[in-house]
């Protein structure tokens, strides 16, 4: 005959193996309901990242474009300033053209002021020297030396001098 502890545990003992059973599929199901959502979660996150890695890329595209139009523009810009300074140069043709430099029209513009003011400053010193060395028309009166300043000693030497 079986025992009546036996009998009992039999069915507390099914009815908490069920219950267990129900405890443990519950716990299952919201295991894969988080799973589920975080599934969800990482394909949004995933599209995200594509998105941004497609915009990076567009905008890589952007900054290629750019650096090739600067670099264009940038030897655009150094022909027009050589071409500038080689119209300066031929348009001042009383400068030196070493005087007038730059790698901007600005520049170009400030050395061409500055050569300016030198060659008007040489000049001008010029013009004073030549016209304080200007010697009047004409033959110089014929004087005969002041031997005033000589010793006796070199009055003698240059007369003796003039013999020879």
């Amino acid at each position: 005959m079986p025992n009546n502890n036996e009998q009992n545990q039999n069915p507390n003992g099914e009815e908490l193996e069920s219950s267990r059973v129900v405890e443990l599929e519950g716990l299952i199901a919201e295991k894969d309901e988080g799973l589920a959502s975080k599934d969800l979660h990482i394909s949004e996150l995933e599209q995200a990242i594509a998105d941004r890695d497609s915009q990076i890329a567009a905008l890589k595209q952007s900054l290629a474009e750019l650096d090739q139009r600067l670099t264009d523009l940038d030897n655009s810009r150094a022909q027009a300033v050589s071409s500038y300074r080689a119209l300066v140069v031929e348009s001042n043709p009383g400068m030196p053209e070493e005087l007038i430099a730059g790698d901007s029209i600005e520049a170009i513009d400030r050395s061409v002021a500055d050569a300016q003011t030198l060659v008007d400053k040489v000049r001008k010193e010029l013009e004073a020297e030549i016209a304080g060395a200007r010697v009047p028309a004409g033959a110089p009166q014929r004087t005969p030396l002041d031997l005033s300043a000589l010793s006796p000693r070199e009055k003698i030497q240059y007369a003796i001098g003039e013999r020879r």
